[in-house]
């Protein structure tokens, strides 16, 4: 089945009645197609959301599943899919997933971001899978004259009460596209115990294209006629353009046409360049490093590293600016009371995201519509800044969403989309406009920096009874901190430690940041998870007993809310890592296990590494994970995703580092920005606890816990304390 073969996602888009829940449309070919109405939370009273699921069951059998999603490596392309094809009962293989077209009004919101996609659609899309068994089996049951409560399905086939008589789906389908539309109320979900699909190991549904080198990726796009383009942009966020030498670059072998481009909006809608376009993308990158711009940085950044190092240290030290975020107990008291205090300070650098893919998108514009192809999260936001950029109507733009090659929160903002569009309108042809590494290096939208100063009080037996921690961040417009620079609340401990208080400094910055894997809680937990070993050591005291009490009772820390920290899955997790790692074993002298837990987007998470350290090189050997995001749906997609983490958290927190030089990023490419090397790579062992909790998503959870577990084993080995990011700063090499 083809996309073609669907109905226009907008002509889907009707009234949510019990008629709209589920939309019956007979094929020419004799088929069934569903077109699935799920109404989702509300925003608000008066703007219900509802997004859309396709499904498409042929004469031959064969079901097509639409999945709405953008898969920028994180599964949802197959693990979506498989939950409609659970409660369908469906052959998985027979069936076909395509990627859906992108209509919010049809749809709802299509991104991928936040770990979110199944949280969000999990009801939703048993539902739809669920909806279309009934009225295959009322079909079936109006065939044998028999009650459809009699009737049960497997795998395609719906079973007449007899055990042995079946009709496959296929041979149904125009018979279902008859029947009565159920009413949602009255569909009946499978149990747990009655999963065939979900919970199985099942590969990706791309991963036949992808090893045999398909166009799937944004990078492989190429329409006929295609032409190329790179854009030069400002080193300084903010500055524009005064002059080029337009004439000259245009004379280069290749080039069609060289212009500058004016800004729009901030950096990340379109930052103001000269585009070149020219006949391949060799031939426009050579001609690149023949321009010359004559920058107006009278407005751009003069961000400097060494002026955020000293601004920061001011801050701490009782500078002025502090406000309070949180304040719960007599913290005063508890640290006049305590038996021993602990001081610390905690600081990590800016980041950038570094993809595989770098930027690219694929534009063309003609006959009054601007086409695009391109690898985003956020495609939505991708068609409104496209309008916004060429000034067309965002009815007047489609967007084909490509799969993406590596998105970590970088695809979330759609700078490169505008800049496609942008130079699209001033081209006949489609154009591919081509990021090099050194652009996506220098023109990032980074992981914020930051630094903490932690204290804690501790009681005679070693409780804590006080936290305090003044947190340094950044703002862009001096009301708030920056994407990714907060610290939440509900952060481990809050809610803990009966007496705990966070302040926070916000220092101006005017370089572009952005969600990076984990946003916040990336940083976070490096600090906090790597004080709260400190004060097990201080204490005297087992790390694995300090953090169990800590936890405390089973409880929810905020009541009523499933997205919260619930103290009894977090002890549960932690005891699993430390049983499945030994801890508490004997180990040889020079390594060492360390410990950590993290709570983020809605994820238990522990993690114990185990490290050993030879002078100043360091050997990850082991990281052992224990996981609790409710019932998983794809195994093997939530393996990839946990061991994903541990390696992206573990290259970070190597050698990374993104510093700043009168507004100019100094990192260029992998040789001052490297990547861990397959060979520094550890095991990863990976354990779930499936609980009856509502699933949770797992692209970004088990990141934060990695960087603490990590410092923390450092010291068990070396007596090395890791307090500052990367590791290449206290001489360690991986």
């Amino acid at each position: 089945m083809t996309q073609a073969q669907f109905p226009a996602a907008g002509a889907a888009q009707d009234a949510l009645s019990r008629r709209s829940f589920l939309s019956r449309v007979a094929l020419a070919g004799g088929g069934l197609a569903l077109a699935i109405h799920l109404p989702a939370p509300r925003a608000s009273a008066a703007e219900p959301f509802a997004p859309n699921v396709f499904l498409q069951i042929d004469p031959s059998g064969a079901v097509t599943i639409l999945s709405k999603n953008p898969e920028i490596g994180q599964g949802v392309k197959t693990s979506m899919p498989m939950i409609i094809a659970e409660e369908l009962d469906a052959d998985w293989a027979r069936v076909a997933v395509v990627q859906a077209p992108i209509d919010e009004k049809a749809f709802g919101r299509q991104f991928a971001g936040g770990s979110t996609a199944i949280p969000m659609n999990w009801d939703r899309l048993r539902r739809a899978g669920a909806a279309g068994r009934a009225m295959l089996v009322a079909a079936a049951a109006r065939q044998w004259s028999v009650a459809p409560g009699a009737c049960r399905t497997e795998k395609g086939e719906v079973v007449h009460p007899d055990g042995r008589t079946r009709l496959g789906y296929g041979a149904l389908a125009e018979a279902a596209s008859r029947e009565e539309v159920p009413d949602p109320a009255t569909l009946t979900l499978k149990a747990r115990a009655d999963w065939r699909l979900l919970g199985q190991r099942i590969g990706g549904v791309d991963n036949p294209a992808i090893v045999t080198g398909e166009p799937l990726f944004g990078i492989d796009q190429q329409p006929d006629g295609l032409v190329y383009a790179v854009y030069a942009r400002c080193p300084a966020t903010g500055g524009r353009v005064r002059s080029a030498n337009l004439d000259a670059v245009k004379a280069e072998p290749g080039v069609l046409d060289a212009f500058v481009i004016e800004p729009v909006g901030g950096a990340n809608v379109l930052r103001g360049g000269v585009a070149i376009v020219a006949s391949s993308t060799f031939a426009a990158i050579a001609a690149k490093r023949r321009l010359t711009v004559d920058w107006d940085e009278s407005e751009a950044s003069t961000d400097d590293s060494e002026d955020f190092d000293r601004l920061m240290g001011a801050a701490l030290d009782g500078g002025p600016g502090a406000e309070t975020v949180a304040d719960q107990g007599d913290v005063e008291a508890a640290f006049q009371g305590a038996a021993k205090t602990v001081s610390a300070r905690y600081d990590y650098p800016f980041l950038a995201h570094a993809p595989l893919e770098p930027m690219n998108c694929t534009a063309h514009f003609a006959d009054g519509r601007l086409t695009l192809w391109a690898p985003t999260q956020t495609p939505g936001s991708a068609i409104t800044q496209a309008a916004e950029v060429t000034g067309l109507d965002a009815g007047a733009i489609t967007l084909h969403q490509t799969r993406v090659g590596g998105g970590f929160g970088r695809r979330l903002m759609n700078d490169y989309v505008s800049e496609a569009a942008a130079i699209a309108m001033k081209v006949s042809a489609p154009v591919k406009l081509q990021w090099t590494r050194e652009d996506d290096t220098a023109h990032d939208f980074y992981r914020v920096a930051g630094r903490h100063g932690l204290e804690a009080a501790l009681d005679a037996e070693g409780r804590v009874i006080g936290w305090r921690d003044h947190f340094v961040s950044f703002t862009h417009d001096g009301k708030g901190p920056v994407i990714g620079g907060e610290t939440r609340r509900g952060t481990f401990p809050e809610g803990l430690v009966p007496n705990y208080r966070v302040t926070q400094t916000l220092l101006p910055l005017r370089t572009p940041t952005g969600w990076w894997r984990a946003p916040a809680s990336n940083a976070l937990a490096f600090a906090v998870q790597g004080f709260v070993h400190e004060l097990a050591v201080a204490a005297g005291r087992d790390h694995l007993e300090l953090l169990l009490e800590l936890c405390g009772e089973p409880r929810w820390l905020a009541e009523g809310n499933p997205n919260a920290l619930h103290t009894g899955r977090a002890r549960a997790v932690i005891s699993l890592a430390a049983e499945k790692a030994g801890w508490g074993r004997s180990l040889p002298a020079g390594r060492g296990l360390g410990l950590a837990f993290y709570f983020s987007h809605a994820g238990h998470v522990a993690e114990v590494a185990e490290v050993s350290l030879e002078g100043n090189r360091l050997t990850v050997h082991k990281v052992t994970v224990a996981a609790d995001v409710g019932p998983v749906v794809n195994l093997s997609g939530a393996e990839n995703q946990v061991q994903g983490s541990v390696i992206d958290g573990l290259s970070a927190m190597a050698a990374q580092e993104i510093t700043l030089r009168k507004g100019r990023v100094r990192e260029t490419n992998f040789h001052q920005y490297p990547i861990l090397r397959i060979g520094a790579a550890p095991e990863v062992e990976v354990h779930f606890i499936e609980s009856d909790f509502a699933p949770t998503g797992l692209g970004e959870p088990a990141l934060p816990p990695l960087a603490p577990a990590v410092a923390n084993a450092i010291f068990a080995a070396s007596g090395i304390r890791i307090r500052e990011l990367p590791l290449r700063k206290a001489g360690l090499q991986l």
